[in-house]
């Protein structure tokens, strides 16, 4: 006879699958088990933290469905997450640990149960640690975090990105095999780098389900390890990347200036290209151009294939806006189309965003789409859309001003003119620009995060008080933001 607990899973179990596709019910429901229902409460047993957190972020709103709809209004649900402080594998029969006494002793302790209450969409009491740092994780509980729309047959090929894509396609088939390791696409913003690394992502997952892929930006990683050396964990952080056989990293120059970052990735790197395990890498710059990272990381990025990705010529750029409306299941005049390829001709992400805007006037107001609806929507368009302004651009828009040489501001000059040149090019980069102030200094003569404060409040307080200083600032900013 069905338990009553199993009775009650069985009914969600029902309605779920009729929510989501096989593959995500078979990865995210197929491995629950439930274990016991008291007083209207449902406890699920998951494999593990992230696994918990997954179905938190992306089902939770399901969940409450179901469990509504077999429990009533007053329904609960908790989680029994096994926890393996050994990494042998080993399980334990869970208990319960009500939200509001979690600690980190009794998070590190197997397992633990999170209570959630679905009249509240999310779980009480404390957050759980950091999903990429788990003891014993089991690699089929590992997300690749890919956009599934990110793939080959969505990626335009043209002259301008022919090399990469068909580096990348190689990849994709036979990663770890061939001499693409590591594969590192560099491009400006808005090209398509994380577009393609995805696609490769999504190839090994469809060529080969068993391997492990995971997409992650340098940010998140840096993050990461952050964490795990709060919570006294790093092993388990590295464990972690040691399990992934394809992994991607986006926006590989975001470590600069991060050196104990660099170091850990460095040896992650040892490891899995030693092994066999595929490594791809985005980056703004060509690893020669890269500033702020060690030159030991840099020469095993020169080990594979560093590609390019230019901006694409007029007619790719047709080519993707029409793959574009084709995917979306709308119409557009190829006039309309010719328009905006001229007019967005430096950013992939731009034109496809001046595209989107073009669809919402003519959706909201119920007009037509006219060659004049359009002009009028990319001239707003252009004009509303800031410019990336780049530590190199403020740099070199200073040395012109003061007509001072480029590298001698980056020298290590100690004469005044070009001491304050430099702490000016400082002062517009933290201003202008999202760079962390260790980047700031790395690329305005290899200074520390500590000299680049000093800079910004030593122009701070000339402007205060010397108003022909004052209007050097003013005239080189206004410079700056015609860009």
């Amino acid at each position: 006879m069905e338990k009553g607990y199993e009775k009650v899973w069985s009914g969600c179990l029902a309605v779920i699958k009729d929510n989501i596709s096989p593959n995500s019910y078979n990865t995210w429901f197929a491995p629950i088990r439930p274990v016991r229902l008291r007083e209207n409460v449902l406890t699920l047993q998951v494999p593990s933290q992230f696994f918990y957190e997954w179905l938190e972020e992306h089902y939770i709103d399901l969940l409450k469905k179901t469990i509504k709809k077999e429990l009533g209004q007053n329904g609960r649900l908790e989680y029994s997450i096994i926890m393996d402080s050994s990494h042998g594998g080993s399980t334990t029969k869970p208990y319960t640990v009500h939200a509001p006494t979690l600690n980190k002793k009794a998070l590190k302790n197997p397992p633990i149960s999170v209570p959630i209450d679905i009249n509240q969409g999310g779980s009480t009491g404390r957050t759980l640690p950091n999903p990429f740092i788990i003891p014993g994780l089991k690699k089929i509980n590992i997300h690749p975090q890919l956009i599934e729309s990110y793939n080959f047959d969505n990626f335009v090929q043209g002259d301008c990105n022919r090399l990469a894509r068909s580096a990348g396609l190689a990849v994709g088939q036979n990663p770890g095999k061939t001499s693409f390791n590591p594969l590192l696409i560099y491009s400006t913003n808005g090209l398509g780098k994380t577009h393609l690394v995805h696609a490769i992502g999504i190839e090994v997952k469809n060529l080969y389900p068993e391997k492990t892929v995971l997409y992650v930006t340098a940010e998140q990683f840096t993050n990461q390890f952050i964490d795990s050396i709060r919570n006294g964990n790093q092993n388990d952080f590295v464990h972690f990347y040691q399990m992934i056989d394809l992994l991607i990293m986006d926006d590989i120059h975001c470590l600069a200036g991060k050196p104990k970052t660099q170091d850990v990735f460095f040896h992650l790197f040892n490891h899995l290209h030693q092994n066999g395990k595929q490594i791809i890498i985005t980056s703004d710059t060509p690893p020669v151009e890269m500033s702020g990272i060690e030159p030991r990381l840099l020469s095993r990025f020169k080990w594979g294939l560093s590609a390019d990705l230019q901006v694409p010529d007029f007619e790719t750029r047709i080519a993707i806006l029409q793959k574009k409306i084709h995917n979306d299941g709308v119409e557009m005049p190829g006039e309309v189309l010719e328009l905006i390829s001229a007019k967005m001709n430096t950013s992939i992400r731009e034109m496809e965003g001046a595209l989107i805007s073009i669809l919402a006037q003519s959706s909201m107001n119920k007009k037509e789409i006219t060659l004049d609806l359009a002009a009028r929507v990319i001239d707003k368009f252009v004009k509303n859309t800031p410019k990336e302004i780049s530590i190199e651009y403020i740099q070199k828009t200073v040395s012109q001003y003061f007509e001072i040489p480029l590298e001698k501001l980056k020298s290590k000059s100690r004469k005044r003119e070009t001491v304050q040149a430099r702490q000016l090019a400082m002062y517009f980069s933290k201003m202008h620009t999202k760079a962390s102030l260790a980047v700031i200094g790395n690329k305005c003569g290899n200074k520390d995060h500590a000299t680049v404060l000093h800079a910004c409040k030593t122009i701070k307080n000339l402007m205060d008080t010397d108003k022909r200083f004052k209007k050097y600032v003013e005239d080189i900013d206004s410079i700056i933001k015609i860009k």
